[in-house]
């Protein structure tokens, strides 16, 4: 009859062989995924309209509706800040970042980058049609929209480009300060084009936080995939090489 401690110690050691990274990672991956199924299931049926609609109110002026709180410049700035997260300006951004990779010859990673990107696109639009929940009409929209709400397409797309685009290009990088600085200014622009869609009335607070949730979870998604399969193979690339010789 075998020991228990025979049957345990394989499990053990397969676990110690896990990268603390990856166990971290999936752990965002999980609660992202379960936090946007929760925002879902609440918006489909109705129980975050009074907070969103306080929310979107309480960005207004009492007297006028169509007036957001703050200085007139502010507006103005809100504006140029949500076009970041725009389709053009996003585009643009994956398509500079692809071309400068195959330029330095990191040609898996530029083709992992925009289908990394091109799939979380993808994704968004799916998820819009699925819920098909209506623009917010409480308060008169600061700037034209025509598709669905729910999850903002500009708060989930800036968190899949900018936060997949911050990962891996950090990983380029020599200095540790370097990294975290790419890091930080990739969700610094996520956050504030995410808020600045419900400061222009466009979105619904929940909407923003959904795509928060959906983009973090890809980005995340294709950053364990780098990790493991483009980074790992370039490794074991270089170690194969230096073997060699």
């Amino acid at each position: 009859m075998l020991h228990p401690l025979t049957l345990i110690k394989p499990l053990i050691a397969r676990l110690r062989s896990i990268e603390p990274w990856l166990l971290m990672m999936f752990g965002l991956v999980s609660a992202g995924g379960f936090l946007f199924l929760q925002l879902a299931s609440e918006v489909t049926e109705g129980d975050t309209r009074g907070f969103d609609e306080e929310i979107l109110l309480s960005l207004r002026r009492a007297n006028d509706l169509s007036v957001p709180i703050g200085p007139g410049w502010l507006t103005h700035s809100v504006d140029d800040i949500t076009s970041l997260g725009g389709t053009t300006v996003l585009t643009l951004i994956t398509l500079v970042t692809v071309f400068y990779l195959l330029i330095i010859r990191q040609r898996r990673l530029g083709i992992f980058v925009l289908l990394g990107v091109l799939g979380g696109w993808g994704i968004s639009t799916l998820l819009k049609l699925g819920i098909a929940r209506p623009r917010p009409e409480i308060v008169p929209h600061l700037v034209d929209v025509h598709d669905l709400s729910f999850p903002s397409g500009h708060a989930m797309l800036s968190a899949v480009t900018y936060l997949t685009l911050g990962a891996l290009l950090s990983r380029l990088q020599l200095r540790r300060s370097a990294r975290i600085y790419i890091i930080c200014i990739a969700v610094l622009l996520t956050l504030l084009i995410g808020m600045s869609r419900v400061y222009l009335g466009v979105h619904y607070p929940t909407d923003v936080l959904g795509g928060w949730c959906a983009g973090t979870v890809w980005a995340t998604l294709c950053w364990i995939v780098a990790r493991t399969l483009v980074f790992g193979t370039e490794s074991r690339e270089k170690e194969e090489l230096h073997e060699s010789r």
